[in-house]
């Protein structure tokens, strides 16, 4: 068996030194390229999967063409009793609209200055109604809303004696 002899040679290690940049992000990074935009491309470089200047998908509508944003998703919002006991049962109901069916709406109470999602959540219908029991203890004056699919309510606001 023939073994093939190598020969180790020392190599000698200069440090690198570092200007005032020691490290750079990939965040940092992106948003250097979102700063310089096309610039960086060439000042009037268009690839050919770029749109053109002055159409709708550019940012800028082109005159005469009507935009078509997506509809932003909404919820109503309405109870069934103004004012009930401490404890008695009511309804809330309203519809969602621009959301999948299916999507989960959620109750939220205002305590203080912050609003508190409460243990009372529902999944909407095809048509996109919604109908939710509820129970609340807290007396006094209860503002109230509903949450999901990246839509809020109207506040309604319930009485508890």
């Amino acid at each position: 068996m023939n073994r093939l002899k190598l020969k180790y040679t020392p190599v000698k290690y200069t440090p690198v030194k570092y200007t005032s940049v020691k490290y750079v992000s990939v965040a940092g990074i992106a948003a250097l390229a979102v700063l310089a935009g096309p610039a960086a491309s060439g000042a009037g470089a268009v690839s050919p999967s770029s749109p053109a200047r002055g159409t709708a998908a550019h940012g800028i509508a082109a005159p005469g063409a009507a935009a078509t944003a997506a509809p932003r998703p909404t919820l109503t919002a309405k109870s069934t009793a103004r004012t009930v006991r401490a404890w008695q049962n009511f309804r809330i109901y309203g519809v969602g609209r621009h959301m999948r069916a299916g999507t989960r709406v959620t109750l939220q109470q205002k305590q203080g200055k912050w609003w508190v999602s409460l243990p009372a959540s529902v999944y909407t219908a095809r048509s996109g109604a919604y109908n939710m029991r509820v129970k609340l203890g807290w007396k006094g004056r209860n503002s109230l809303r509903i949450v999901g699919g990246r839509a809020i309510s109207p506040v309604l606001r319930v009485t508890v004696r």
